[in-house]
């Protein structure tokens, strides 16, 4: 689901020239935003001096691998994305990219990041890295017109990043730890109030399509009910790196007050059900997740 998590704005702005095509294809800032997950992953997870090829490898495998699957999922989805607003200018819809051309782009980086996974770093990262590719182009895109329990298999994928990075840096790569699945645990829940803010902001685009992205189906006190208890949820998940003892408490503090202004932000939108108030929350959400993350890191 973390690839389809986009930043509105960028969606709307015409990008015309064949490197930015490419890069609108592969939505460069949204894949780099899901790579930085990996890269502060690894970074809590590594013990001692810090293997920077290694992670080098790992920022180009990641990235390579979510390009590719947001290259897929708009080879799928290119007839829908005429119908939205936001997504009309992409290079399929306007005609700028065949649809062999982006399909030979997407196999290459695909295969390409999940060799480089596998090879450079280990096979279970390569692996991981193709079941996210393969959940979120054959599962998650084709739900997201039948069911808002698209979201629920999207975020599987959505939160392999910090699985990702830590099993590469994991001194014993063939299996996961606690404090793999906390990370995981983190980013899977934050996705629900993350996501579902953005299905708000956007819901008359993707009823043109004929999305059903929000979990009650309407802009209603139901959804911003369900939006709230995961961002309350969220909380106590993001205190766990502090039980586990992956950080102290500056960085509980840290965590306690992002998920604090989060969960204000989560309570606007359930009292009043307003456009405006689910986009605060949108670009709240933005901020908390990288926020936590360098809050586990520093406090390492």
């Amino acid at each position: 689901m973390q690839a389809e998590q986009i930043h509105i704005i960028e969606e709307q702005v015409h990008t015309p020239g064949k490197i930015r095509d490419y890069a609108a294809f592969i939505k460069l800032r949204l894949s780099a935003l899901v790579v930085f997950s990996a890269a502060i992953s690894f970074l809590i997870a590594y013990e001692g001096p810090v293997n920077w090829m290694k992670l080098l490898w790992l920022i180009i495998g990641g990235f390579f691998v979510t390009g590719a699957s947001n290259g897929f999922n708009q080879i799928i989805e290119r007839d829908l994305d005429k119908l939205m607003t936001r997504t009309l200018n992409r290079p399929l819809p306007k005609n700028r990219m065949s649809v062999l051309e982006a399909a030979l782009l997407a196999s290459f980086i695909g295969i390409s990041g999940v060799a480089i996974l596998w090879v450079f770093i280990n096979p279970l990262c390569g692996l991981l890295g193709f079941v996210a590719l393969l959940l979120y182009t054959l599962v998650y895109t084709p739900l997201k017109q039948k069911t808002p329990f698209a979201v629920f298999v999207g975020a599987f994928p959505g939160a392999i990043p910090p699985l990702l990075g830590y099993v590469a840096a994991s001194a014993s790569p063939g299996h996961f730890s606690t404090q793999a699945f906390v990370l995981f645990a983190i980013q899977f829940i934050w996705q629900f109030p993350h996501f579902w803010a953005i299905a708000w902001v956007s819901d008359e685009d993707y009823r043109k399509a004929g999305f059903r992205m929000l979990p009650s189906g309407e802009r209603d006190k139901s959804t911003a009910f369900q939006i709230l208890v995961y961002t309350l949820f969220l909380i106590p998940i993001s205190l766990f790196p502090v039980l586990c003892q992956m950080c102290g408490k500056i960085s509980a503090f840290v965590i306690l007050a992002a998920g604090a202004a989060f969960c204000y932000q989560a309570y606007a939108l359930y009292k009043d059900c307003s456009v405006k108030a689910a986009r605060q929350l949108m670009f709240g959400s933005f901020f908390y997740l990288p926020v936590v993350q360098l809050a586990i890191l520093m406090g390492k």
